[in-house]
C-alpha cells in the first residue's frame, strides 16, 4: 500500500497537471457517480492528508484513496495509458492533461463543507505544515500495552506511516516492534523520527530503506542477518498488517 510520502507527491504531480485549470471532461468509472459531470468546472487545488488524496472544485472535494493496487498516472491528451483501460476509475482531462486513477480503492465526492468528514477520524498528518507532535504522542499513549509497531500502524494515532515506514522507524529508533508503547523510553523522540524520515522521503526520493524487505541480509549496523516476524494483537490484524523487519540484536526485546 503506497505510504503517505508517495500520496504526497502524487498530489504534487495532480496539483502540477490539474490546479488552476478546467476540466474538458470527467469519466467516473464507479456506479455511484457514473452520471456525473464535472466538465467545464475549475480545479482549485489537489492536497492529501496521511493516505487520502482530495482534488477540489470550488464547490466538491473529489476524495481517492489508493489502498493497495491504486496509481495515479499523469498523461498528455490522447497518450496511450500504460496501465490497462478497464482498471481506470477516475479520468480527469484538461486542456493540457489527462490524469486517470488506476485501481483506486475509494472513489467519493463529497461537498468541500463535508470534505472533513473524510479524514475527521485521523491522527496528526506526519506531511501537514501544521503536524502535531503533541498530539501524536498523546494518542498512541492512549493504548499503553499495544506493541508499538501495530500503533504506528494505526491511523488514528498518525496519518501517513505503512509497513515499510514503521519498520524503519522502529529500526532506527532501536526499538523491538512488539515493545509496548508504554515501555519506550522517549516516545516523543519516536515521533520525531518519524516526520523526520517520512519529510525525507517526500523532499528527497528516492528513498532507500534500511531493514524493510531485507530479511537475511546483514544490519547496516552490527551485521547480524535481519528478520521478519508477524506481528499482531487483536483478531483484526492481518498477516500483511503484522510482517514487519528487524535486527534481533540492535532491537532487543526487554521484559520487565
Amino acid at each position: 500500500m503506497p505510504e503517505g510520502d508517495a500520496v504526497f507527491l502524487t498530489a504534487a504531480r495532480l496539483r502540477k497537471a490539474l490546479a488552476g485549470k478546467v476540466l474538458t471532461r470527467s469519466d467516473f468509472r464507479v456506479p455511484r457517480y457514473a452520471t456525473l459531470d464535472l466538465k467545464g468546472r475549475e480545479i482549485e487545488s489537489v492536497g492529501s492528508y496521511g493516505k487520502h488524496l482530495f482534488v477540489r472544485t470550488p464547490e466538491l472535494a473529489i476524495h481517492t484513496h489508493l489502498k493497495m493496487e491504486g496509481e495515479w498516472r499523469v498523461y498528455q491528451p490522447g497518450q496511450r495509458w500504460t496501465r490497462p483501460g478497464f482498471t481506470a476509475r477516475l479520468v480527469l482531462v484538461t486542456a493540457d492533461a489527462e490524469a486517470v486513477g488506476f485501481s483506486l480503492g475509494l472513489v467519493e465526492v463529497l461537498r468541500r463543507t463535508d470534505e472533513h468528514t473524510a479524514t475527521d477520524h485521523l491522527g496528526p498528518d506526519l506531511l501537514a505544515p501544521d503536524w502535531d507532535p503533541t498530539e501524536a504522542v498523546r494518542r498512541l499513549s492512549r493504548t499503553p500495552g499495544r506493541p508499538i509497531g501495530l500503533a504506528l500502524l494505526d491511523q488514528t494515532n498518525l496519518a501517513g506511516i505503512g509497513n515499510i515506514y514503521r519498520s524503519e522507524i522502529c529500526f532506527l529508533r532501536r526499538v523491538h516492534p512488539a515493545t509496548p508503547v508504554g515501555d519506550i523510553d522517549d516516545l516523543r523522540a519516536l515521533v520525531d523520527e518519524a516526520h523526520r524520515v517520512l519529510a525525507e522521503a517526500a523532499t528527497e526520493p528516492p528513498w532507500r530503506a534500511l531493514a524493510y524487505g531485507r530479511q537475511h541480509r546483514p544490519c547496516p549496523r552490527c551485521g547480524t542477518p535481519l528478520v521478519v516476524r508477524l506481528l499482531g494483537d487483536d483478531e483484526h490484524a492481518t498477516r500483511a498488517d503484522r510482517a514487519i523487519y528487524f535486527c534481533p540484536r540492535c532491537q532487543p526485546l526487554f521484559h520487565p
